[in-house]
């Protein structure tokens, strides 16, 4: 099964990554009064946990340095309500993907159907221990069928969120160190120069790597050693090994049905690179 949870991975991601890369959803958070991409971005992806204080923010989303989420949250909800930010954030994101897709595949009788087979899967797995998929589980799933086919990969790509966590955890890697891993296997050298860490104060890199050099997990130059590189991997397949229970919903048709329905969309996402 955790080949099927790797497969469904590569799947949903690009689904999910209009909201990141695309216009629409930034658009509507702009237009909320949101003055820059991170409040617009903390105010919606934390909303489904409530008005919570930013060190649950922190503690749920893991991989931001110290201070991040405490910059936005609770300063990005006190004009703009949670709800709303989320709405917006929705709202933008299927108006992206219904745009990447165009009216033939966005009004197909094959998107309806893995929609629905997407929401069935997102919709049965336990929500133990996975904070930002509980939060999701309480929301409404969405009626239109792009709009819910965004909803449900979401919250998909949440709970394998908290799965991830829970393996950095394990293995005793912190959130900033997980950046450090995740640029050198994607051959990004050196890894300070990743987009999600590039902008922490250089005191603050230098010292990670320095602690990563300590650990073994990366050599003087700053490249994975072999220890490294096997913690990264071990990493990964703990997180689609962890990432398996949704996909228990599904029959073993409807599961190799849902994949056929995903395969047409998602080709048309990624040749777009989901923009």
């Amino acid at each position: 099964m955790a080949r099927t949870a790797r497969r469904m991975f590569e799947l949903l991601e690009p689904i999910c990554l209009v909201t990141y890369f695309a216009d629409e959803s930034n658009e509507e958070l702009a237009a909320l009064g949101h003055r820059t991409y991170w409040d617009g971005y903390f105010a919606a992806r934390a909303a489904p946990l409530g008005r919570v204080p930013a060190q649950v923010v922190h503690a749920a989303f893991y991989s931001f340095a110290e201070g991040e989420a405490a910059r936005h949250i609770p300063s990005a909800w006190e004009t703009v309500p949670p709800e709303t930010s989320f709405a917006a954030w929705r709202r933008g994101s299927a108006a992206s993907v219904r745009r990447i897709l165009g009216a033939e595949l966005a009004d197909s009788p094959g998107l309806v159907r893995a929609a629905d087979l997407t929401t069935k899967a997102a919709t049965g797995a336990p929500t133990e221990g996975r904070v930002m998929y509980a939060g999701w589980r309480a929301l409404e799933v969405p009626g239109d069928p792009v709009t819910r086919l965004w909803h449900a990969a979401t919250m998909l790509r949440e709970h394998r969120g908290d799965g991830h966590v829970a393996a950095l955890l394990a293995a005793g890697v912190g959130g900033t160190e997980a950046h450090v891993l995740s640029a050198l296997a994607h051959g990004i050298y050196p890894a300070e120069s990743f987009g999600r860490i590039h902008h922490l104060p250089k005191k603050r890199l230098a010292a990670v790597m320095a602690g990563l050099r300590e650990r073994g997990l990366v050599d003087a130059d700053g490249r994975f050693t072999d220890a490294g590189r096997e913690t990264q991997q071990r990493i990964e397949a703990m997180t689609d090994e962890l990432a398996t229970p949704p996909y228990d919903a599904l029959t073993p048709a409807e599961l190799d049905e849902l994949i056929a329905e995903l395969e047409p969309l998602t080709a048309t996402l990624v040749a777009a690179g989901s923009q």
